[in-house]
């Protein structure tokens, strides 16, 4: 079975867009990206789990979990090729990670372990104070707080440092920036 690669070393700001389904994540990296003229790591998952449903109309396993961090992380360390002084990642294994918690809840070890050595300068949580948009994927409507609970906690648990990014629009954006123009001075 193949294995999670390791991170890739990166002498730039590495920052993950995090949190629950429907927040806007792949939305600001784009925004991110752009305002720093650099690149960024599209969230594996959603491509991996669409194509998926397309084919059979299943949604994830406990199986896909270890193919899903592989391929976050082969993402990631394909980027760091073409980054400038930032790399902004649309989820990560930690994502990962809490998704298998809330929905089997288990994870594999292999997945802990990648967690655990996992280094990012700076997680931004994002609220979940937009409106949810339905897709094939997604599937937690009602229990968003619940999930933004447990996205949080995933970040406590593994130590890792963070910034709640809330608003909408034009503000969540300049939150963002002053979340990561904080770090940066």
């Amino acid at each position: 079975m193949e294995k999670i690669p390791q991170q890739k070393a990166f002498d730039g700001l590495k920052i993950v867009l995090y949190g629950p389904e429907s927040t806007g994540k792949s939305t600001l990296t784009k925004q991110l990206t752009q305002h720093y003229k650099t690149v960024h790591v599209e969230e594996f998952a959603r491509d991996y789990l669409q194509d998926k449903y397309d084919k059979t109309q299943t949604i994830c396993e406990y199986k896909d979990l270890i193919p899903i961090a592989i391929g976050q992380r082969i993402s990631e360390n394909e980027a760091i090729k073409e980054a400038t002084d930032y790399l902004f990642c649309d989820t990560d294994v930690l994502e990962t990670y809490v998704y298998s918690m809330a929905y089997f809840d288990k994870a594999p070890e292999e997945l802990k372990t990648a967690v655990s050595k996992s280094d990012y300068d700076l997680y931004l949580l994002l609220d979940v104070d937009i409106p949810w948009v339905a897709d094939d994927l997604r599937d937690k409507p009602e229990d968003r707080k619940g999930m933004f609970k447990r996205f949080e906690q995933g970040l406590q648990n593994f130590n890792k440092k963070y910034v709640i990014i809330s608003g909408t629009g034009e503000d969540r954006f300049k939150n963002a920036l002053a979340a990561i123009e904080n770090i940066t001075n």
